[in-house]
């Protein structure tokens, strides 16, 4: 269902028609696929305006649906841009209007054994089943990753860095403004979480592992619940400017 909306631009109201409720929204908008020969071993993905979900598969080439939606006054958009030039993805939707309202949605399905840098301005980004390396980061935006193996570096600007069902032996994660919680199911050989304002969770395998453990906050609780050892070669470090700093065994 749709509906008129009305934008006061220069002291003239104009009628938009947009979409019913609060705004744009991709994941009911149509879908599109588009598959782009690959055969290189790292990968960059370089999104903006978009949420992101990216997942390990058995595909040959990478394999990319989107979805897009939306609406501007006084512009062109919304136009969605999909391409691969050597080793680097470009997905993006382009809304350039006085006002707008858009929306995207990419899954993004790389083959097994490639390497992923993702670089997103704006979206929250969710990656499954890695087993290489994976580097994400999001100006403004969730980074959610599942079931990773390789080495982890994660950054958002402004929201959470989750990890959930990790095997991963190294793992980095830093955030701007959110939480930061990370699942690890073995043990790791280094963890680093670094929050300027939010949480900290580490959640470590229980077990006789004693870690190094380095845990602070300058403006919150500090809690260590896993045996410790400051020469162990298990080394885990999580420091908060502003927020709680937990680090537990696993439930």
């Amino acid at each position: 269902m749709r509906r008129m909306r009305a934008v006061v631009v220069g002291g003239v109201v104009l009628s938009v028609l947009g979409l019913a409720g609060c705004g744009a929204e991709a994941e009911g908008a149509p879908v599109e696929r588009k598959a782009f020969g690959f055969r290189g071993e790292s990968l960059v993905v370089e999104a903006d305006d978009s949420e992101l979900v990216l997942v390990a598969a058995d595909v040959k080439d990478v394999e990319v649906t989107r979805q897009v939606d939306g609406w501007v006054a006084l512009g062109e958009g919304p136009d969605p841009v999909w391409k691969l030039e050597g080793d680097r993805l470009t997905l993006r939707v382009d809304c350039d209007a006085l006002v707008s309202d858009c929306a995207a949605r990419h899954e993004v399905r790389v083959p097994r054994g490639v390497a992923v840098t993702v670089e997103n301005d704006n979206g929250d980004v969710t990656a499954e089943g890695f087993a290489t390396a994976l580097a994400v980061t999001s100006d403004n935006g969730t980074v959610t990753v599942r079931d990773a193996g390789g080495p982890l570096e994660l950054r958002s600007d402004n929201g959470d860095v989750r990890v959930e069902g990790a095997t991963s032996k190294s793992v980095v994660a830093r955030s701007g403004n959110g939480e930061i919680r990370l699942a690890l199911s073995t043990v790791p050989d280094g963890v680093e979480a670094v929050n300027d304002n939010g949480d900290i969770a580490v959640e470590l395998p229980r077990g006789s592992t004693r870690y190094a453990v380095r845990a602070a906050s300058d403006n919150g609780e500090v809690k260590v619940g896993v045996p410790t050892d400051d020469g162990s070669a298990h080394v885990v470090k999580a420091h908060s400017d502003n927020g709680e700093v937990a680090v537990r065994g696993a439930n």
